[in-house]
C-alpha cells in the first residue's frame, strides 16, 4: 500500500529540524549499505552514532505517536530509529530494494532484529527548494513519482523496487526509516486500513451504532487472526 500522510510535522518543527541539519556534519551515505547498494547510492547521511540523529529521530517518533493515520496504515510493532539523508550536486540512489532484516537496539542497549515491512520517507524540504530528487516507487501498477511538501510522509511496502532521481539543483533533505508491522502481509494491512478508515467515517456520519460495533468486532477479530506481537 502506497499512502501519503500529510502534516506529520508542522512548519515550526520542520524549520527547527532543518536548522539543526543545515549545521550538521554529514557522512558518505555508502557507509550504511552493502556492496550492491554502494554501486548505486550517492548521497550523504547523518552518522548512525550521531547524537543529533538520535535527538531528531526522537522528535519524529513522538510526532508519529500522535498520528492516527500512520498507526492505522503501518500497524507498527517496532520502528527503526529515523535516519537522515541529503542529496545535492547530482546525488542519487538508483533502483534498489531495501534490506529485509535490520539491526536496532533498545534504550537499554539490547540489539534486536527488525523485519522491514514498511518503508517511510519524511520530506524536510519544499518541492521548489530542489530540482530532481523524486522518489520513484515501482509496483504492479507502474512507477509512482513522489515529491511531497515539507513535513509530509510517504509510506510504502519495503519489498518495492524504488529509486531517488538525481538532484540537479538545491538540496533534498529527508528522514527515512522502516517499520516492522504487526501485520506482515501488505494485502492484509491494506484490508485492515480500509476497514479502519470506513469505521471512522461511519462513526462521524452517525451510522447505525450496532452495525458499527459489529464491523469493529470484525476488524479486531482479523487483527487477532493475523497479528504477530
Amino acid at each position: 500500500m502506497l499512502l501519503h500522510i500529510p502534516a506529520v510535522l508542522d512548519p515550526a518543527q520542520v524549520a527547527s529540524i532543518r536548522r539543526e541539519l543545515d549545521a550538521a556534519d554529514w557522512a558518505d551515505g555508502r557507509e550504511t549499505v552493502g556492496k550492491q547498494g554502494a554501486q548505486v547510492k550517492r548521497n550523504e547521511q547523518l552518522p548512525d552514532a550521531s547524537p543529533l540523529k538520535l535527538a531528531l529521530g526522537q522528535q519524529i517518533l513522538a510526532a508519529l505517536e500522535r498520528n492516527p493515520l500512520f498507526f492505522a496504515a503501518a500497524l507498527p510493532l517496532r520502528i527503526l530509529p529515523p535516519r537522515f539523508n541529503r542529496y545535492q550536486g547530482g546525488g542519487t540512489y538508483g533502483f534498489h530494494i531495501d534490506g529485509s532484516v535490520m539491526i536496532t537496539s533498545t534504550p537499554e542497549g539490547v540489539r534486536q532484529h527488525l523485519r522491514s515491512d514498511v518503508s517511510c520517507t519524511l520530506f524536510l524540504c519544499e518541492p521548489d527548494e530542489y530540482e530532481g530528487g523524486e522518489l520513484i516507487i515501482s509496483d504492479t501498477y507502474g512507477e509512482h513519482e513522489v515529491k511531497l511538501p515539507a513535513g509530509d510522509m510517504i509510506v510504502y511496502p519495503s519489498s518495492s523496487l524504488h529509486q531517488v532521481r538525481p538532484v540537479i539543483r538545491g538540496a533534498r533533505v529527508a528522514s527515512f526509516f522502516w517499520v516492522q508491522s504487526m501485520i506482515r502481509e501488505d494485502a492484509q494491512r491494506r484490508l485492515l486500513f480500509e476497514m479502519d478508515t470506513s469505521i471512522e467515517t461511519l462513526r462521524r456520519t452517525g451510522a447505525d451504532a450496532d452495525a458499527v460495533v459489529q464491523l469493529t468486532g470484525v476488524y479486531h477479530n482479523l487483527m487477532r487472526r493475523w497479528a504477530e506481537t
